[in-house]
């Protein structure tokens, strides 16, 4: 169990915003006889798929709906299918991006585009691929 200023130290994450966290319902905590707030282990988890979230450009009420779903026992379609949704449009997004950044590979020279291609770490070539798979 952490209190807040060693959940804060731990994750990076200010105490003021794992406050607003607990406020909003994205993060559960105990509460001890003195008031004091203890969060347990899976709070960092938390913290970590909310950041990855705010990554992909996820609301709040989003994370907080993935965040139920994962903690869950039932699903509830609506909020599934609204995970679906937004993954979807994420990936248009990248597909987007990925024509752009591929078009303009083929203004490179043959080393200046090996050059590129090396930079890129094996997972996210996968991805790619994946991605043109998925996008059709």
């Amino acid at each position: 169990m952490y209190r807040i200023g060693e959940l804060s130290k731990q994750s990076k994450v200010s105490k003021r915003t794992i406050d607003y966290y607990t406020k909003i319902g994205l993060l559960d905590c105990d509460r001890s006889h003195n008031n004091y707030r203890y969060y347990h282990e899976d709070a960092l988890a938390d913290l970590k798929m909310i950041e990855q979230c705010q990554q992909m450009n996820m609301t709040l009420h989003e994370i907080k709906d993935r965040l139920t779903v994962m903690k869950s026992l039932e699903v509830d379609p609506s909020i599934l299918e609204k995970q679906v949704d937004h993954i979807r449009n994420e990936m248009d997004h990248l597909h987007n991006e990925l024509h752009e950044v591929l078009h303009a590979m083929e203004t490179l020279g043959d080393d200046e585009r090996k050059r590129m291609l090396k930079q890129v770490s094996p997972q996210a070539l996968a991805l790619f691929q994946t991605l043109m798979v998925f996008s059709g």
